[in-house]
C-alpha cells in the first residue's frame, strides 16, 4: 500500500517526532522511507519572496550539513534494516515537498506539525497546512508535542 514514504526533516526534535510513525508503517509495510532535507538560506528566512542569483548550495557548508545530519538521523533505519534514502533540496518549504513527493512518485507522506496558532501560525505560515493542500499523495501529521 505504501511503497515509498517521505519524511521531511528541519532539523529539529518536533520534526524527527514523524520519524518513529514512518519507521512502523516501513516495517509493516516492506516500504522504502525517504529522508528530505531542504535547506533554508538566511536570506529566505528575512524575505522569503528574495530571488537572488546563485543557489543555496553555494552557501558554505549547508549542504555538507544537511548531509551530516541525514546520515546521523537514518542509523535507526540501517539498524532495523528499514530500506531508505537520503535527498537534499532547496527552495521553499512545502513546494520543495510536494514537488519531490510528485516527481518521485511518493506513496505517502509523514511530518510532524508543530501545532502554532493565533499570531505565530499568521506570522510563519503552516508548512503542514501547505503541504497537505497541494500534496499529490495521502499526508500523516503527527502532532509534536513540546513546544
Amino acid at each position: 500500500m505504501y511503497h515509498n514514504i517521505l519524511v521531511p526533516l528541519d532539523g529539529s526534535a518536533l520534526a524527527e517526532a514523524a520519524l518513529h510513525h514512518a519507521e512502523a508503517l516501513a516495517l509493516e509495510f516492506k516500504s522504502n522511507i525517504t529522508l528530505l532535507r531542504i535547506i533554508i538560506s538566511p536570506y529566505q528566512l528575512i524575505a522569503p519572496d528574495l530571488v537572488l542569483s546563485g543557489t543555496v548550495a553555494e552557501i558554505p557548508g549547508l549542504r555538507d550539513q544537511a548531509m551530516q545530519y541525514l546520515q546521523g538521523v537514518s542509523g535507526e533505519l540501517r539498524e532495523k534494516g528499514i530500506s531508505f534514502q537520503t535527498a537534499i533540496l532547496d527552495g521553499p518549504v512545502p513546494d520543495a515537498i510536494t514537488d519531490y513527493a510528485r516527481a518521485e512518485h511518493i506513496d505517502l507522506i509523514v511530518m510532524s506539525t508543530h501545532g502554532r496558532g493565533g499570531i505565530s501560525r499568521w506570522v510563519y505560515g503552516s508548512v503542514a497546512e501547505k503541504v497537505l493542500q497541494a500534496a499529490p499523495c495521502p499526508v500523516l501529521l503527527i502532532r509534536a508535542s513540546g513546544k
